[in-house]
């Protein structure tokens, strides 16, 4: 049996949920919203950033940016979809331990299947 591809509008519907839970670091709501055999491409290290494969290497990931940065808070803003694929622009911001404010902008590239994020790959400008 073939996994079926979501429409456009369950692939953002999906998405939503995942970046909701995402600012609020919380990672028992993030992963049951993830494949078994998710990936995450992440920003860092440049120039490629680390990819994590499967649950654990992914939920592991994803503990320690929280960790790493408690203040971390993204504003999301165009997304579009087609199918099981859908991109969304970003803009991450943080406050340095001297009270600093930093701040990148990006663009995550999703893939979906059968209802649950399987792909996360994050590019940042600069």
């Amino acid at each position: 049996m073939r996994p079926t591809q979501p429409d456009a509008t369950a692939t953002l519907e999906v998405i939503q949920r995942f970046n909701a839970a995402f600012n609020q670091h919380a990672v028992d709501e993030i992963m049951p919203l993830m494949t078994e055999d998710c990936v995450f491409e992440n920003t860092y290290p440049p120039p490629d950033g680390e990819r994590c494969v499967g649950q654990a290497a992914v939920r592991a990931c994803f503990e320690g940016f929280f960790r790493a940065s408690p203040s971390a808070g993204f504003e999301f803003g165009d997304a579009f979809a087609c199918d099981g694929r859908a991109c969304v622009r970003w803009r991450y911001q943080w406050i340095e331990p001297d009270g600093r404010e930093g701040h990148v902008l990006g663009v995550d590239i999703f893939h979906v299947r059968d209802g649950k994020i399987a792909e996360k790959c994050s590019y940042v400008k600069g």
